[in-house]
């Protein structure tokens, strides 16, 4: 019964994140694709915005396809433990937890499932299991060193500050006596101006 448990957690949560990355990747289900993960990744202070946009749609479809097929554990669990990583801190920080409020529930869930089968392994009913399997400690510990520093990196990484909007100068308006009138202020039309001065 373990092992069905395993294996329900991880086909569900494993198929419906690499379908999130294949909004991002492909473009599929009515996502944005790269060029649009592109965009918003640069939104979030991530230049250049085609690497890390690449990165998070391979991390969360390679990812959730790994976990769904239990294959290569627990490589598919670090991808995806690090891109939900960085979408709850860079996207959904700060905000209420609850997805319609633009929070980080469905990131923590990912996550959080990626997790678990990270440390209980994908099950016996898994790829892994059926092929045997097993990804070398060395190659997992140098894995996870390096997907926690690219997203310690990707945390540091900040929007570039937009530059202060200036009004351009205001223009003189000549009247019809041929003096100047007042210049316009905002939210007040020359004409008013003129006859608050009168």
């Amino acid at each position: 019964m373990k092992d069905a448990g395993i294996l329900a957690v991880r086909v569900v949560g494993g198929a419906l994140l690499a379908g999130h990355g294949a909004q991002k990747l492909f473009g599929a289900f009515e996502g944005p694709g790269l060029r649009g993960t592109a965009a918003g990744m640069e939104t979030l202070g991530l230049t250049p915005g085609s690497y890390w946009g690449t990165a998070a749609a391979l991390s969360e479809f390679g990812g959730g396809s790994l976990l769904a097929l239990g294959l290569l554990s627990p490589l598919g669990s670090i991808g995806a433990i690090s891109a939900m990583t960085m979408a709850t801190v860079k996207a959904h920080w700060g905000r209420p937890i609850w997805v319609n409020k633009g929070g980080a529930e469905l990131a923590v869930t990912y996550g959080a499932i990626a997790l678990a089968v990270g440390l209980t392994g994908p099950g016996a009913y898994s790829l892994d299991q059926v092929l045997g399997v097993r990804v070398p400690k060395p190659l997992v510990a140098g894995a996870a060193l390096t997907a926690a520093a690219l997203v310690a990196l990707g945390i540091t990484l900040r929007p570039a500050s937009a530059p202060a909007a200036q009004s351009p100068a205001p223009t003189p308006v000549a009247a019809d006596d041929g003096v100047q009138a007042a210049p316009e202020r905002e939210g007040v039309t020359g004409e008013a101006s003129q006859a608050g001065a009168a």
